[in-house]
């Protein structure tokens, strides 16, 4: 939490101002109890009219001067509050935004949206509190005490014993809490991951009918957080009677003492009265601590929360653009300047030397010792089972994941040496979720490349065989598009991703899975397209399909995360068992014929 505080560096002025003020406030409020001693023992006891209607202008103005003083206090503290809590939320989202993949799984979606929103609003409260409260309430206590020493010090002995008293009740309820608050915020996490799974999933779950099973779920997750809630409220809840029984007795035991006191003509009437007041002041402020302390062990704790994401490091590093390895700028062992152009573009256009991938606590490799060539204006069909790997193949190339084993080549460069966002430049990808945003077709193309033309728009449409019903919509490019895409079909969602790809003349294509939605005559225009592209762009197809990638020139079969053939259709139709296996199943007909 206290690294957290970093973002309050451009508040300085703030943070001393609002507490400033509020101790200002807390001054005159103390002396509210010495005006009514005086109004008691020399207004009313002379029965001066005059002298009680100066001192009620008197009070009056300090509680005016206190009024502008909080209000004053609560602008600065609120300013400081909302303006750290905005920096907060961009560093954090900035962070969550570098992060790979592998630390995006582990932590997983659910509470990243927690962290961003929940927990950030509680630090936003917490100190917006703390500026407001965190030093009028000890100032009031212990000014009141100290007050009440200047009017008596023996009837001032029952203040003595009081806070202290107080002190522990309250902090020991703080010390029992704090533990419990995080857990509070751990069943927070779980209902939301549910909620969102079931919020995002609804089609899916109607469509199974397990609405009452998800009902049951939720309402499990939900009475845990509340049982724990509950724990924790009841634990919280002993702090104001504890507290009122505590102050009560006090003023019992002040109220005697002063009423012995003023027999015996120590004290006057008024200074008992300005006695009460001041205990009265201390039970009020005290309950304020007590709340303030419950706000604030929730805000450290969401803050250590926060904190704990910020302290998550990126298992990716970014490379410098500029470091050499042995394929780099070489072919054949030759400098590529002396070999000339040929020379360039016989240079694989991506090269998979030896590669594996393990994921971050998993039991075994998902990719096994992977090698292949690919060169520019190629075009790769990747085939095989589900599960066999075929995605996390792809998933390398722009560094999505990182090989655990051996290395990926883009251009003769180990993809480690590049810079994230310029090897991500040299590759567009189409991942097997088609993802939409809010907004236009034309905003969600212009993801691909920002200051896109017409033109170009258009092209990448008509090579992903989206013209067609870009143009039957009203307004066109300018066709508005729901959140995720639900006003367009599965086929349709499917064209425009790789449409989007397309408008950055990206060198190389990943096509995963993402035409699956298509029916195979559109399927059959879309490769015909992006094999007639002049950029001529590598092309890697990742399909279930045999006849998407039937023309490839070269087809890798995967099997169990190992590569069980790499060849041309007719090569592995003849000597790949794997690939006749997928084949035969999807063309039976054709087998027997």
């Amino acid at each position: 939490m206290k690294k957290l505080l970093v973002f309050l560096k451009d508040y300085k002025k703030e943070t001393v101002l609002a507490p400033l003020f509020k101790l200002l406030e807390a001054s005159f409020e103390l002396l509210v109890p010495l005006v009514m001693a005086a109004i008691i023992d020399k207004g009313i006891g002379n029965a001066d009219r005059g002298y009680i209607g100066r001192m009620c202008f008197v009070m009056i103005m300090l509680g005016v001067v206190g009024l502008v003083c909080s209000i004053t206090a609560q602008y600065f503290a609120a300013k400081a509050a909302v303006g750290f809590a905005a920096k907060m939320k961009h560093a954090l989202f900035a962070h969550i935004q570098s992060l790979s993949f592998t630390e995006m799984d582990t932590v997983g979606t659910s509470t990243l949206i927690t962290r961003m929103t929940s927990d950030s609003n509680q630090v936003q409260n917490g100190v917006n509190m703390v500026l407001r409260l965190f030093l009028r309430s000890p100032f009031i206590v212990f000014g009141a005490m100290v007050m009440a020493f200047t009017i008596d010090v023996k009837a001032a002995l029952v203040f003595v014993v009081t806070i202290p008293l107080l002190s522990v009740v309250v902090f020991g309820i703080m010390m029992l809490t704090m533990p419990l608050y995080k857990k509070v915020q751990g069943g927070l996490d779980r209902v939301l991951g549910i909620t969102r799974e079931n919020l995002t999933g609804v089609r899916v779950l109607r469509a199974f009918n397990k609405e009452e099973n998800e009902i049951d779920r939720f309402e499990t997750s939900n009475n845990t957080l509340t049982s724990m809630q509950k724990h924790v409220g009841k634990i919280s809840a002993l702090m104001n009677p504890v507290t009122y029984v505590i102050i009560n007795g006090a003023i019992i035991v002040l109220v005697w003492t002063g009423a012995w006191r003023v027999e015996n003509g120590i004290i006057t009437q008024g200074a008992v009265v300005a006695l009460v007041n001041y205990m009265s002041q201390i039970l009020v402020e005290l309950i304020k601590l007590a709340n303030l302390i419950i706000t604030i062990t929730k805000a450290i704790a969401c803050g250590n929360r926060i904190q704990s994401i910020f302290e998550i490091e990126s298992s990716m590093k970014d490379g410098n653009g500029c470091q050499d390895d042995g394929h780099r700028g070489s072919v054949s062992g030759q400098d590529t300047g002396a070999v000339g152009k040929k020379a360039l573009d016989r240079l694989p256009s991506v090269e998979f030397d030896h590669v594996c991938l393990t994921y971050k606590n998993a039991g075994a490799e998902s990719l096994t010792d992977v090698s292949f060539k690919a060169y520019r204006g190629e075009t790769i069909g990747i085939i095989g089972g589900t599960g066999s790997g075929k995605s996390s193949l792809v998933n390398l190339i722009p560094r999505f994941y990182d090989a655990t084993k051996g290395q990926v080549l883009v251009s003769g460069k180990n993809v480690k040496d590049y810079s994230l966002e310029e090897l991500r430049r040299k590759v567009g990808m189409v991942l097997q979720k088609a993802v939409l945003f809010k907004g236009t077709i034309r905003e969600n193309l212009r993801w691909g490349k920002e200051d896109a033309t017409e033109e170009e728009l258009l092209r990448a449409l008509d090579i992903s065989q989206a013209r067609e019903f870009v143009d039957t919509k009203d307004g066109g490019l300018d066709a508005p598009v729901a959140q995720g895409g639900k006003n367009l079909s599965g086929g349709q969602k499917q064209r425009l991703t790789i449409a989007r790809a397309l408008v950055r003349n990206p060198e190389i294509l990943i096509l995963d899975d993402s035409a699956s939605a298509l029916d195979f005559a559109t399927d059959a225009r879309l490769r015909k397209a992006i094999k007639e592209m002049e950029e001529g762009p590598t092309v890697f197809i990742v399909s279930q399909r045999a006849s998407s990638i039937r023309y490839a020139d070269q087809i890798i079969v995967m099997d169990d995360g190992e590569v069980a053939g790499i060849g041309t259709h007719e090569d592995l139709l003849e000597n790949c068992p794997a690939y006749q296996e997928i084949y035969y199943s999807q063309f039976e007909k054709r087998k027997e014929a």
